[in-house]
């Protein structure tokens, strides 16, 4: 007799219990149907489409990693990566969006490679634990960079490059909603992000800021002006290969971090400490990455947010099920969600910054030989605003210390190879 597709009472929950945590789930990571679009129409890409590409790719790869591999894991489009890919590679370096396409499409490639060669524990054994943290805060140094900007508080400035703005009604309404995602979150609620947001978007309308949606609900999604524009052909320069590399590290650690964290609790770790299912989910993750680059959106990942749904219950794929149905429903509201202006979307960037910020605990700065390292990518990533060039000098950094204090041989084979790759990014 076939087992139960999600074998709720093996994995000791009820059908109730998955459907309140997939809600859950949904609530607490629906920001990124606003803060999505928005970040990547930066880069120039028709922002309607984006909205309803987030939600398919979100809810597409949720669903399958519910399907594939009975985990209550949550995949959208990462952040941090989607700010690479808008003000890193495409405004910073010039890089259409179409070939930063297809170096998404390629290091989601690469990661499958890794992963079914085996090579992906060497891949992350290679390098320290400490940098492996240092590249999560640095990145949320980085999005807070981009949401205070994007909120209109810092701005440019011809002597010390960056000063802070006088406050205007757009700041104030962005200030509310961020008042309001930190009680909630103080106070536990789920959705908080998602509840700010809407709370800034409602005080500018009120105040005659945006104008309302003329339609609420559109049935006929168009995702073609961002969907199979990959460019192939231009991601294969030699120029881009340091940076495919990049994407794939960042992705990698993200997604076996955010793996590892939830793991435990979601009980998917077996009496040995092993998580056999890790290996199918970074194989999930690695297509599910592939997948959005062919519909347009930056590199999918699976997302910290699963955890919210993990302490309401969420034991199966029913719960990531439930909340790829609701991303699906979600993509109905194009025209509602296109309203939603910058500044009520930055404070949820400024709050994911302070969520990986919480990383930093992990480095012991006491320690020199980590310490140096990992504080030149904290610093490096959010000043030269670029993620690639932080872990380039970081790499190469602690690379040098090791040799300094002859420590070579501590240096693996794998971490000679990644900061040879670092010293080409720079020449090139």
């Amino acid at each position: 007799m076939a087992k139960p597709l999600f074998q709720l009472q093996e994995h000791q929950t009820t059908l109730k219990t998955e459907l309140i945590a997939g809600v859950t789930t949904f609530l607490t990571m629906a920001y990124i149907i606003f803060v999505n679009p928005n970040i990547l129409a930066e880069a120039g890409m028709d922002k309607s489409a984006l909205i309803a590409v987030t939600c398919l790719v979100t809810a597409v790869s949720t669903i399958v990693t519910g399907l594939l591999a009975n985990a209550p894991i949550a995949m959208a489009p990462g952040m941090g990566l989607n700010a690479f890919f808008a003000y890193t590679l495409v405004l910073t370096r010039q890089v259409t969006w179409q070939t930063a396409l297809a170096m998404v499409f390629f290091s989601g490639l690469l990661i499958l490679i890794l992963t079914g060669l085996g090579l992906r524990k060497k891949l992350v054994d290679a390098i320290p634990k400490s940098l492996i943290a240092a590249i999560s805060v640095g990145i949320g140094l980085f999005i807070t960079f981009i949401g205070l900007q994007n909120l209109g508080i810092i701005v440019g400035h011809p002597v010390t490059l960056v000063t802070s703005a006088h406050l205007s009604p757009t700041i104030l309404f962005g200030l509310a909603g961020l008042v309001v995602m930190i009680i909630l979150e103080m106070r536990r609620i789920p959705g908080a992000l998602l509840i700010g947001i809407g709370f800034s978007t409602i005080l500018a309308a009120v105040f005659g800021y945006i104008d309302p949606p003329k339609q609420v609900i559109e049935f006929h999604v168009n995702i073609m002006p961002v969907a199979f524009k990959m460019d192939l052909l231009g991601a294969l320069k030699w120029g881009m290969v340091s940076t495919i590399f990049t994407l794939m590290f960042i992705d990698l650690f993200d997604s076996i971090g955010t793996l590892l964290a939830v793991a435990p609790q979601a009980g998917l770790v077996d009496d040995k400490g092993r998580f056999p299912m890790l290996g199918r989910l970074l194989t999930i993750d690695a297509a599910a990455t592939m997948f959005g680059a062919v519909c347009g959106t930056s590199t999918t990942t699976s997302y910290i947010e699963s955890a919210a749904g993990i302490e309401q219950g969420g034991r199966t794929g029913l719960t990531a099920v439930v909340t790829g149905v609701l991303f699906l429903l979600a993509a109905l509201f194009v025209p509602l969600v296109g309203i939603v202006p910058s500044y009520a979307t930055a404070p949820a960037l400024i709050m994911v910054g302070l969520f990986m910020m919480k990383q930093i605990s992990t480095i012991d700065f006491s320690d020199m030989q980590h310490g140096l390292p990992a504080f030149i990518i904290m610093v490096m990533i959010a000043l030269s605003y670029s993620i690639s060039t932080g872990l380039a000098f970081g790499f190469i950094a602690y690379t040098l210390i090791q040799i300094l204090s002859g420590k070579r041989r501590d240096v693996k084979p794998t971490m000679w190879i990644i900061a040879i790759l670092s010293v080409l990014y720079f020449y090139v």
